[in-house]
């Protein structure tokens, strides 16, 4: 293959020729919709867990201005930092609730780390709204192809989270439009991004908190690569396919490096984008609308019933059902008889149902002993293009109840209304913003395309 045909080498050449007016309307759309929903997710997590403390301790020791600029914004906060800690704090942020978006056919969660990239260097650079959503779309359309590319499945099986090792490709293409980096320049970001590809899943062995920051180095990693190949240092080329040390030899049995360019410009991948609406992990969406399906239908005391059985596809078994019962809320997102059990009780799955005081509710805990979860041939054949389950709920006097779900609320094939996404966002920031502060920040989000400079948007009056 000749180096000017080369998968890489035409998506270079894509995000340079990104123009907002060439977009078509549905996709700038789509682009605002995942802005105001990354940014909703971050600030919601202000307060949790160790968040409030890993604020803290990185903003001390970060040698830079915390209340001025010139920086880039800690998103509801009043503290501002050097564009690359803003790109990890506010990454790390964005993935913390489980609340972030989701490109099913990649496995990625992309909002999470392409929006804080291009949001922190755009104010560094004081971009306009206009160039921000042209970083957007550069970022989504990188990250979706590259993690795809990886081959979702088998990327997942020996143990890489594509969020974090897709992350740093969609993150460089986002940071690479906004310095104006040429094509060359651009290719090299990508090369650099990709040495420093990681993310495992090890933290399901033992609990740990450590997935939020995956999406946070992810964007981090991203833009000092495209600020290291705006200064001159260059990347490799076949980053992804190389001989010796390419990612997707490296790190997949099935990498297909074509994926890369697949349908660019006329296949757009931000419009496949899941929009989540509850705090755990995407497989266990699908079980959760089933449950609160049957729970407006027949509301059946948990003790009535016997037996709650899950079929599912191989990987949202691997994932999420590992952890039999949580010990904390990190693992509550990660634990599919949890999340059924406290939806099939409460008949709901909002921020509260993840709560510690959830978990060590006596009652949750007896009926998620009663759940069996399962890979199932039907729905494994159809991931990742599906993420379905099958529910059968028996109940003790012998009835029982079925549902099947092909695709979960918040996909992209029925997506939330701007209201919804609204709604969404005025709920998870309402105790970081004034009430005056949201209505102005949904209007400025709502019109960023006019806005000249988006310096401080996401910014709070609070003391946060």
């Amino acid at each position: 293959m000749e180096k000017s045909e080369h998968p890489l080498k035409k998506l270079t050449a894509f995000i340079e020729a990104i123009k907002i007016d060439k977009l078509p309307q549905e996709v700038r759309q789509a682009a605002n919709d995942c802005l105001i929903d990354t940014a909703g997710a971050a600030i919601g997590a202000l307060d949790s867990g160790e968040i409030p403390e890993v604020l803290n301790t990185m903003l001390a020791y970060s040698g830079s201005p915390q209340t001025k600029c010139p920086g880039s914004s800690i998103w509801g906060t009043r503290h501002y930092t050097s564009v690359f800690q803003a790109s990890f704090l506010n990454g790390t942020l964005s993935h913390t609730l489980e609340l972030d978006d989701v490109h099913t056919a990649s496995k990625t969660h992309i909002g999470a780390v392409v929006i804080p990239a291009a949001w922190s260097v755009a104010e560094a650079v004081n971009a306009t709204g206009i160039e921000l959503i042209e970083a957007i779309m550069a970022g989504y359309e990188t990250m979706a192809r590259i993690g795809r590319g990886f081959g979702v499945t088998e990327h997942r099986l020996m143990g890489w989270h594509v969020t974090g090792t897709a992350g740093t490709f969609g993150a460089a293409a986002a940071a690479a439009k906004l310095l104006k980096l040429s094509p060359e320049q651009t290719l090299s970001a990508l090369g650099i991004a990709g040495t420093q590809s990681s993310g495992v899943w090890a933290f399901l062995e033992d609990g740990a908190t450590s997935k939020k920051m995956h999406t946070g180095r992810a964007a981090e990693n991203g833009v000092v690569a495209a600020f290291l190949a705006k200064a001159g240092m260059t990347g490799p080329n076949h980053i992804l396919d190389a001989s010796d040390g390419g990612l997707y030899r490296l790190m997949s049995s099935a990498g297909d490096v074509e994926q890369v360019s697949n349908e660019l410009g006329t296949v757009f991948e931000i419009l496949r984008v899941d929009k989540k609406p509850y705090p755990c992990c995407r497989s266990i969406h699908p079980a959760i609308d089933a449950i609160l399906s049957v729970r407006k239908e027949k509301c059946i005391a948990s003790d009535q019933v016997k037996r709650i059985k899950i079929r599912s596809y191989e990987v949202g078994v691997k994932q999420c059902g590992v952890i039999l019962y949580p010990t904390n809320v990190a693992e509550a997102g990660f634990s599919m008889r949890y999340g059924v059990a406290v939806a099939y009780i409460d008949g709901a799955a909002g921020k509260e149902q993840f709560s510690s005081d959830r978990i060590n509710d006596p009652k949750v805990r007896e009926l998620a002993e009663r759940i069996d979860y399962v890979a199932d041939e039907e729905f494994t054949a159809r991931y990742p293009k599906s993420w379905g389950c099958s529910v059968e709920i028996l109940f003790q006097d012998g009835a029982s109840v079925s549902r099947d779900i092909l695709d979960a609320s918040g996909s992209f094939k029925s997506p939330m209304t701007r209201k919804q996404l609204e709604d969404k966002f005025k709920g998870l920031v309402s105790n970081f913003m004034e009430e005056d502060e949201i209505t102005a920040v949904c209007r400025n989000l709502e019109k960023i395309e006019q806005t000249e400079s988006i310096a401080g948007i996401l910014s709070s009056r609070k003391k946060c």
